[in-house]
């Protein structure tokens, strides 16, 4: 198998843009004019919601609707320091008025005094923590070290400013899995340099893929090639890894753009990067916020590079629900947040139209980890994999985010194709709900649009799965109508996994 690169083009899949979305395209310089509109407004927005004298809001993106409805999102400060948990969402009506507020947290943000009693570690910033319970002074500490199989950690931990009590923490480090070499033959954006080649996509927003060579920190060394013939698809040649990464970037950013008409991850027109062989026998990937980046290792024995289409969708959909509703990575939430990776990893491998690597609603089902063949997920009836949850309940919260994502992967399932037992693209499937009642989906394009405005319009950092059935319900109702079909079958799917 020869892995032909070229300077430019579609990473093989339709270009068209999905109807039915009611968000604007903004290009980079549009984004950048729109975000310094709305933070001249700041203020002047945070009278209009009657926020408290000392608080301030700084913008982090904009939306803009084909009706002119504007929703701007918000992080919060009290007296000049951050407020984790203060996030918000306001919709503005063409004509200016304010339509509504999505908070993060209903609690009026106020405390005492800012001056803490104890001495923060070094390295840690002083917040107000206002996720859980009454908004408290706090240090924000992050402890960087490496979890028990390999990946990096990056622990933010919370702690009381007067008590030293841990309030929370969470792990910023998203990982996910998937397989490799699978992708056949397909085309690269590269770039000329010099008397050779670097895999570097300037028609993306500039992706770059390193190549890490085993190590387990810094940037790697960029992919050359003196004739733009890349990997031979064997994991022994050290560019079949770095081939499917890059593809599995091409597809994911041309999925955001013509599907969810997103300029990037963030919004902004600005690639990430990709690492592959990163460690010895690593087997597994995950996205950072802080280098916005996605990192592969190569697989048990060095044999199976996680870098297939499914794994690069995941990895690269952390950092679109990081720039979006930025779902902290733990309970609820963090399961919210590891399902929006599989839901567009899934949507991406459906994209992408390839005959190597069809579109399914498994999750790493080439990676064959377990040594039997099985998937690491299924978003029919998630507890196949023998530790995620079917359906919404009480204890969800405490499972692993990876295995709490079940209900919000069984929905998505459920609202896309319906209920009962049914086969696509050779896959058998038998989805379940918890009241026996019947779902009829509407078909995964109306379905991934209803989660993307979900999440970039609606969802905050403490969205949890009501939360989630009120964002999705409300998408529904924008993108076509609370009386319709759709809003309907969101409502259905929901009450099929126990979220009423």
């Amino acid at each position: 198998m020869v892995v032909v690169g070229v300077q430019a083009g579609p990473a093989g899949a339709a270009q068209d843009r999905e109807p039915g979305a009611t968000a604007l395209p903004l290009s980079a310089s549009q984004r950048v004019s729109a975000l310094k509109e709305a933070q001249a407004g700041a203020a002047s927005t945070a009278a209009k919601i009657k926020l408290g004298g000392k608080e301030k809001l700084v913008v982090r993106d904009v939306i803009k609707d084909t009706d002119g409805t504007v929703h701007t999102r918000y992080e919060r400060t009290y007296d000049g320091l951050p407020v984790l948990g203060g996030d918000l969402v306001t919709h503005t009506r063409k004509d200016g008025s304010l339509k509504g507020v999505s908070k993060a947290t209903a609690a009026d943000i106020a405390v005492p005094s800012t001056t803490a009693a104890l001495t923060a570690e070094a390295g840690a910033r002083k917040v107000i923590w206002a996720a859980t319970g009454k908004p408290t002074l706090a240090y924000e500490n992050v402890v960087k070290g490496v979890q028990d199989d390999g990946t990096p950690s990056e622990r933010h931990v919370i702690t009381d400013a007067a008590s030293g009590k841990e309030l929370y923490a969470y792990e910023a480090i998203d990982t996910g899995s998937g397989t490799s070499q699978y992708s056949g033959t397909v085309n690269l954006g590269t770039t000329a340099s010099g008397s050779g080649y670097n895999l570097t996509d300037g028609g993306r927003g500039g992706h770059n893929t390193y190549d890490l060579n085993g190590g387990t920190s810094g940037t790697g060394t960029l992919f050359t090639d003196a004739d733009d013939i890349w990997g031979n698809g064997l994991a022994t040649n050290r560019q079949t890894a770095a081939v499917d990464a890059h593809y599995g970037a091409a597809v994911t950013w041309d999925f955001y753009k013509n599907v969810l008409a997103r300029n990037g991850i963030a919004g902004d027109g600005k690639a990430a990067y990709s690492r592959v062989h990163y460690g010895n026998a690593y087997v597994n990937a995950f996205w950072s916020d802080s280098c916005f980046c996605m990192t592969y290792g190569d697989g048990s024995g060095n044999l199976k590079p996680l870098t297939s289409l499914d794994v690069a969708g995941h990895e690269m959909s952390h950092g679109l629900t990081a720039s979006t509703a930025g779902l902290k990575y733990s309970r609820e939430s963090g399961g919210l947040n590891e399902a929006t990776s599989d839901i567009f990893g899934s949507s991406v491998e459906f994209y992408a139209a390839n005959s190597s690597d069809v579109g399914d609603y498994l999750i790493g089902e080439k990676i064959d980890i377990r040594g039997n063949g099985t998937p690491l997920r299924y978003m029919d009836k998630p507890s196949k994999d023998g530790a995620s949850a079917d359906y919404w309940s009480k204890t969800v919260g405490r499972l692993d985010v990876h295995y709490s994502s079940g209900p919000a992967n069984h929905f998505f399932y459920l609202l896309s194709e319906g209920s009962g037992a049914k086969t696509i693209n050779g896959v058998s499937y038998n989805s379940p709900t918890s009241n026996g009642s019947t779902v009829t989906g509407i078909g995964r394009d109306k379905a991934i649009q209803i989660w993307y405005r979900a999440l970039s319009t609606y969802m905050t950092s403490s969205t949890d799965y009501a939360g989630a059935r009120t964002a999705t319900l409300q998408a529904a109702a924008d993108l076509y109508g609370a009386g319709g079909t759709e809003y309907a079958a969101v409502a259905a799917a929901w009450s099929g996994i126990n979220v009423k």
